[in-house]
């Protein structure tokens, strides 16, 4: 096993590899973290008991929603109780994080005590024989600190060429298999659809590839919630019988339950979320935009220490980084000098 990370100016993409295969992905927003593992202090702002929780204040005017079953006792304090939470799933959909009291109470007014580990420390964790290598001096620094020297490599290139282009790619809704046939992701605010396109290709063979592949999608994109599978033709009776193979597939997942063959022949899952998916991440195009832009002028300014350049890109594009807290003063920070922003109808890096 192998951790791999990328950091670039406001942003950080981690990998978990067995054998050069990619099994997890996450694009991180350091000044923006989920908060997933957050400890904090909040009020019992309203008791809901049609929900069987109670609605908490959280410090920065945020609110999160406590189940009873996450309390002593099971059993929900009066309104005005503050108490120490840990956010146990992140916000989804305008709703606030999910959290949990079952964890060392600490006097106090509502406050953030302590960020929860990133993906990297979370798999190092999981996975205690991976070594992380990544590309930026201070992030090996912040990773030997926690995890201890011999663990973290500094390696100029965390992520090579076919690794950028299998992480590019999951941005996209489509994805082509191997051998022939697609599949098309089609997330939606109540659910995810996924459809299996044979392409013209025996879609017996076709859907045996994308099985296996579907069940690795869900894990580097990181779908929630319920998900519908439309295997490509098939009788239902054929498709029922390639319930065995989906079941397996998605097993070692650990999030992921398969319900079953539903009325109108569709493969019917629930995967618990926890993170953010990928496609909520990547949601605002503008900043996803930028950054990537970001990453190329760090690039460039790595190759030609000492030449300045310039960022030219449309006006939302430009103000979306400098909406991102710190991903302009990091580039500069790293390169020596500012990045100059130039408004332009095409994007690109250039000379300052």
């Amino acid at each position: 096993m192998q951790i791999r990370l990328s950091r670039s100016p406001g942003e950080r993409r981690v990998a978990l590899l067995r054998d050069g295969a990619l099994l997890a992905y996450r694009c991180e927003r350091p000044a923006r973290p989920d908060g997933v593992g957050d400890i904090l202090r909040g009020r019992i702002a309203a008791a809901m008991p049609a929900l069987a929780g109670a609605f908490v204040a959280l410090p920065e005017g945020e609110n999160g929603f406590l189940p009873e079953s996450e309390c002593e006792g099971r059993k929900l304090p009066p309104e005005g109780t503050i108490l120490t939470l840990r956010v146990t799933r992140a916000g989804q959909g305008g709703k606030g994080p999910r959290l949990s009291a079952r964890t060392p109470q600490s006097p106090g007014a509502l406050a953030l005590i302590a960020r929860g580990p990133d993906a990297a420390l979370r798999w190092a964790a999981s996975h205690p024989e991976a070594r992380i290598v990544t590309d930026e001096p201070g992030e090996a620094a912040r990773l030997r600190g926690a995890l201890g020297a011999t663990r973290v490599l500094l390696h100029p290139e965390a992520f090579d060429s076919g690794l950028e282009d299998e992480v590019a790619r999951l941005a996209e809704p489509v994805w082509d298999l191997a051998g022939g046939g697609r599949l098309i992701f089609s997330p939606l605010p109540a659910l995810t659809a996924v459809d299996v396109d044979s392409g013209g290709a025996d879609p017996r063979e076709v859907n045996r590839r994308a099985i296996a592949e579907f069940a690795r999608q869900l894990r580097l994109r990181d779908l929630a919630g319920p998900i519908l599978l439309d295997l490509a033709g098939l009788s239902v009776k054929q498709r029922a019988a390639l319930e065995p193979d989906l079941r397996s597939a998605c097993g070692p997942d650990g999030l992921t339950q398969c319900l079953g063959l539903g009325p109108l022949g569709l493969f019917e899952l629930r995967r618990a979320r926890i993170h953010p998916p990928l496609h909520e991440v990547l949601a605002d195009r503008a900043l996803a935009a930028g950054l990537a832009l970001l990453r190329q002028a760090m690039r460039e300014s790595a190759a030609s220490p000492g030449q300045r350049l310039a960022l030219e890109a449309p006006p939302a594009i430009l103000a979306a980084l400098e909406a991102l807290p710190g991903a302009l003063a990091e580039f500069t920070e790293r390169a020596g000098h500012p990045l100059a922003l130039r408004p332009a109808p095409t994007p690109g890096i250039a000379h300052a």
